[in-house]
């Protein structure tokens, strides 16, 4: 479990996060929703030590994750942020075998050569890895970056709005993907999502922001009703249901 307590953030004064105590549990698949400038990014970052901490505590099963040795966190979380600053000049498949490097330290394995074949497999990448990320479409590479990601093979994966440059199929297909990791392979994800009905239809948990405070948290049953969405983004929201999971008519 992922225990968040008393954080703060600011910056250059201007308050970003405000208060923030959540627990995100373990084996389950964690939506953060809310509109732009919640503060879910920041939060993220925090959460994946990308960010120092400024008040208050972040800890992973207990132990604060300040404290972790880098390469010891980096075998147990995953992190994909929205800026991926990686030369262009890089092969796909060079890419995703970044996610092996905490485990291999320079020396990859016929182990690590199977897991980066079995990701570009499952994400569709097998006959665009030989290409340079300046060769392929926004969508290709976000997917090659997922890959890289999900080839890592930590405990938690942390995502930032990963269905950026998707397609409906490949969203989708990612959405399963990460909710088949979670049920059958005990992964703990916390994924930024702004299309809600993704949240909606794959979450275990919703944990829902609003300038920079939690407003509500809970499964998405209990976070996903009209008062919470039409107040959370300031426009009526009607919810409606489909195979016992909400159903957000937002776009009428």
């Amino acid at each position: 479990m992922i225990r968040v307590s008393n954080l703060s953030h600011a910056i250059q004064g201007a308050p970003i996060l405000q208060d923030i105590s959540i627990e995100l549990p373990q084996g389950a698949m964690t939506a953060l929703i809310g509109p732009n400038g919640a503060g879910k990014s920041t939060l993220l970052r925090l959460i994946g030590r990308l960010e120092p901490l400024q008040t208050g505590s972040i800890t992973l099963d207990g132990e604060e994750i300040r404290r972790i040795p880098t390469e010891a966190l980096a075998r147990r979380m995953a992190v994909l942020g929205q800026q991926t600053a990686v030369a262009s000049r890089l092969r796909l498949r060079e890419l995703v075998a970044f996610g092996r490097w905490p485990h291999h330290r320079g020396r990859p394995r016929a182990e690590d050569g199977r897991i980066v074949e079995a990701a570009l497999v499952d994400f569709a990448l097998t006959g665009l890895s030989g290409r340079f990320l300046d060769e392929v479409s926004g969508g290709q590479a976000q997917r090659a970056y997922l890959a890289m990601t999900v080839a890592q093979e930590t405990e938690w994966l942390l995502l930032d709005e990963p269905l950026n440059n998707l397609d409906m199929a490949h969203a989708r297909g990612l959405m399963a993907r990460l909710g088949t990791l979670v049920r059958e392979a005990g992964k703990s994800v916390i994924t930024v999502i702004h299309e809600i009905n993704y949240a909606a239809a794959w979450a275990d948990h919703v944990v829902a922001m609003k300038e920079g405070r939690i407003v509500a948290q809970g499964s998405p049953g209990e976070v996903l009703t009209e008062d919470v969405l039409s107040m959370l983004y300031d426009t009526p929201v009607a919810v409606s249901s489909h195979q016992g999971r909400p159903l957000i008519l937002h776009h009428v």
